[in-house]
């Protein structure tokens, strides 16, 4: 096997050529090495990432060596024991040939397919834009109908809060038309009683329910109002979206399903548990999800919690005030009623009274006219003609009696004298009879007040529960009350007495 000889060194003096030009045949050496490793290097950092470009300070082998040490699998105990290899996380191709997973490979330079990768990757940012500018569009439709929903559910509120602050208006003219038609009563039947004030306190409840149920009607108004409002910002801020791209033929509930919800604000039922859908992504000034859109649903959620708690609030209200009013109402006709039981047995009474005084009556005349003709038998006939014989006071035997003093006859002292007294009976039978008559006279006045008294408050009971029934409008109600005093009667009561 031949020995190859290292060439001798030549010396110094030796050489023929001049140290200027061998020492220019090595610095182009050194140069062409330098260029050389730093193109190589350059190359390698090109085409391989940055971590793979070895360090000058550090031997080849080495870097290698630690540069595919985190490519190899991995040893892992299992329980029992025994050994698994498994590939190291992160992205890249495994090659389980090899037992090795390299780094996804990233290229430093554009290559051939770089345009069709870059349109390919413009086409995914405006896909997804695209997407979510539906999406966002989706939400914003959603809510739309929500509060679309909502101010429907709000408006048919408003109309039967509406309905019941008429009830109450119209109660507010039962109590006037109550207390009018009261009026028409006597005097002594005028004197205030508990029904009176039944009626002032049923007063001042029906403007306090009239007052809450107005303050009602004002919420609700203003929040119909910013309802409305708050709706077309979203019908604006969807129109916006849906003028980025053109809509896909998908239902709305798959886009919303994307979202992982039926509704944008999870109120109306619990999003599905099989659906992974995405989150709302944060407002992005230059994105599909802008901060108006977000500042918009979230104005949209928060009036949607305050209608529903107004909405509640109103009903509430409506239905406490409906019972309360009934309650009222019953009160009031029992108050009327317990005062027409009351009338109905003094009434009753001042009968009975008025019986007796009529028989009383009767036997004081009676005896009167007996007595007045007592009074006439006793005075004797009116003409001295009709007198008859057994009558006269000079008759012989009266005579001859009346001479002396001690044998006068007490005939026509006794007859004055009882003709006075019988005339002051008489007097004070006249005077008692005038006074039973009198009496009598004030009993009826005031037992037939009674019974005017029992039918108005009749006719004030059987009004009251006629005109709160509920197919009585107010506008019915209110062309019964017109402005007459009731002390006189009412214009179509004159014109008809004027009539006849």
């Amino acid at each position: 096997m031949p020995v190859l000889i290292p060439p001798a060194e030549h010396s110094q003096d030796a050489c023929v050529g001049p140290p200027a030009w061998r020492k220019a045949a090595k610095a182009m050496t050194q140069k062409a090495h330098q260029l050389n490793d730093r193109c190589g290097q350059e190359a390698v950092t090109t085409w391989q990432p940055k971590d793979s470009v070895q360090d000058p300070h550090v031997a080849r082998h080495l870097c290698q060596a630690a540069y595919i040490l985190p490519w190899r699998f991995r040893v892992e105990m299992l329980k029992g024991g025994g050994t698994k290899k498994k590939p190291p996380p992160g992205e890249g191709v495994t090659l389980w040939k090899s037992k090795m997973k390299p780094p996804a490979w990233h290229a430093r330079l554009p290559l051939p397919l770089h345009r069709n990768a870059r349109a390919l990757q413009t086409a995914e940012v405006v896909h997804a834009h695209a997407r979510g500018a539906r999406l966002t569009a989706a939400r914003l439709g959603r809510a739309q109908h929500q509060m679309n929903a909502q101010m429907r559910l709000l408006q048919r509120q408003r109309e039967a809060t509406d309905q019941r602050l008429s009830q109450v208006r119209k109660g507010l003219l039962i109590n006037q038309q109550s207390v009018k038609l009261r009026g028409y009563r006597p005097k002594s039947e005028k004197v205030p009683d508990k029904a009176d004030a039944v009626l002032t306190w049923e007063k001042e409840e029906l403007k306090s329910m009239k007052r809450k149920m107005e303050k009602d009607m004002e919420k609700s108004e203003a929040l119909l109002k910013t309802l409305a409002s708050c709706r077309d910002t979203l019908i604006f801020c969807c129109e916006e979206r849906l003028q980025a791209v053109e809509l896909m033929n998908q239902p709305l509930d798959k886009v919303l399903e994307q979202a992982g919800r039926h509704s944008w604000v999870n109120l109306s039922r619990v999003p599905t548990p099989r659906t992974q859908g995405l989150k709302t992504p944060p407002p992005d000034p230059v994105g599909t999800y802008t901060p108006e859109c977000a500042a918009a649903l979230y104005e949209a959620k928060r009036l949607l919690m305050e209608s529903k708690d107004t909405l509640f609030d109103m009903a509430k209200n409506e239905d406490d005030i409906r019972e309360q009013q009934q309650q009222i109402s019953d009160r009031v006709c029992a108050s009327i009623a317990q005062k027409m039981r009351e009338t109905l047995e003094l009434k009753d009474r001042m009968n009975v009274t008025l019986g007796l005084m009529r028989g009383t009556i009767h036997r004081c005349t009676k005896f009167t006219q007996e007595m007045y003709i007592a009074s006439g038998l006793i005075r004797g006939p009116l003409s001295k003609t009709h007198l008859e014989t057994r009558e006269k006071l000079d008759r012989p035997l009266v005579r001859v009696y009346q001479r002396h003093v001690g044998t006068q006859l007490p005939e026509a002292t006794r007859l004055a004298q009882d003709t006075d007294k019988l005339q002051r009976h008489l007097s004070r039978a006249e005077r008692n009879l005038q006074e039973l008559l009198a009496a009598r006279k004030n009993l009826a006045w005031s037992l037939n007040c009674k019974k005017m008294g029992h039918e108005v408050d009749d006719n004030v009971v059987r009004l009251r529960l006629r005109q709160r029934h509920p197919h009585v409008c107010y506008e019915q109600a209110q062309r019964l009350v017109s402005d007459w005093d009731p002390r006189t009667p009412p214009p179509r009561a004159r014109s008809s007495t004027a009539a006849k």
